[in-house]
């Protein structure tokens, strides 16, 4: 069975059809285009035994193909508020350069995450956190006002956690129970953007923490493999529905680990895309092989593929 793994490329707008044409032949998948200026970036899975012949024809276009472990996930970066008394400065630079690896982040602003006493979490901001892979909280400074308001802060959260913050990842740990799955110490408050050496070093430090958690969760996934990869079921949906090339949106449908995040109307379409038609024959549909659910994230459309022990399907 061929191995596609998460990468990205990096070119010029000219020729890179060339790429996009190439990595369709090779049979993987796009699943995101960003087109800035004359540049390009193309975050996809392809085989891994094709990259050095993308690197091969990449390579006269001054393209640049590297290894992307993020890409085709969705993230929640959650911080306790988004004023200026919590400095969102850190939450901002830790999604943006989640972004730099291929993850598409969404930011939480939590509406009652201040104040050791009154810390709270409800029910609509834990939802959408679990919608998400994985969720990034962006805490402070201090390690008792962490041990108070953490565990909070955390009630109901079914995704795999890392936790930032300026204490030590010793303390971190010390401080956190239950256990999370990741720490990334020396990062709290900061009034200023990351610039410093120090500081872009403690970003590629949440990049493999953050990496080494989904890998686990990949693991876990290989072992009962969902019934179609969700880039693949991304793809059948941006063919068959064409309202979704319509849309405005950077990502129309973003891919997850798990399942696709579709920016249509739930009221409109949830029938419409469970009667897409998954194999060649039609006799497979969305709604054999996944879950379409409404979103808490506004009205958009959670599509959750079910494992191959519950369908007996692997497309």
């Amino acid at each position: 069975m061929t191995t596609l793994v998460p990468v990205t490329y990096k070119g010029g707008v000219y020729r890179h059809d060339e790429i996009m044409d190439l990595i369709d032949d090779l049979g993987g998948y796009i699943v995101q285009k960003h087109v800035m200026a004359q540049d390009v970036v193309l975050q996809s899975f392809v085989p891994r035994d094709d990259i050095d012949l993308i690197r091969e024809v990449a390579k006269p276009l001054a393209g640049e193909v590297v290894e992307a472990p993020l890409v085709g996930t969705e993230i929640a970066v959650v911080s306790p508020s988004l004023e200026i008394h919590h400095l969102p400065h850190t939450a901002c630079d830790i999604a943006e350069y989640l972004r730099r690896a291929g993850a598409k982040t969404n930011m939480v602003g939590l509406a009652r995450g201040f104040g050791k006493r009154i810390a709270n979490l409800n029910d609509e901001e834990r939802d959408v956190i679990n919608e998400h892979d994985l969720a990034v909280y962006a805490l402070g400074s201090f390690e008792e006002c962490i041990r108070q308001k953490f565990p909070v802060l955390r009630r109901g959260i079914q995704v795999p956690i890392v936790v930032t913050g300026a204490p030590d990842r010793e303390t971190l740990v010390r401080a956190i129970d239950p256990p999370v799955e990741g720490y990334v110490g020396g990062v709290g408050r900061i009034m200023h953007r990351f610039k410093r050496p120090e500081e872009l070093a403690k970003l590629d430090e949440l990049v493999d923490e953050v990496s080494r958690t989904l890998d686990a969760r990949r693991d876990a996934l290989a072992r009962d493999p969902l019934s179609v990869f969700p880039p693949r079921l991304m793809a059948i949906i941006e063919e068959q529905l064409p309202e979704v090339s319509m849309l405005t949106h950077p990502t129309p449908v973003t891919a997850q680990m798990e399942g696709l995040r579709v920016k249509l109307p739930y009221d409109l379409y949830a029938d419409d895309i469970r009667s897409l038609a998954v194999t060649a024959d039609g006799a497979v549909t969305v709604g054999d092989i996944a879950d379409v659910l409404p979103s808490r994230m506004r009205n958009y459309i959670l599509i959750r593929i079910k494992p191959f022990s519950e369908t007996r399907i692997l497309v």
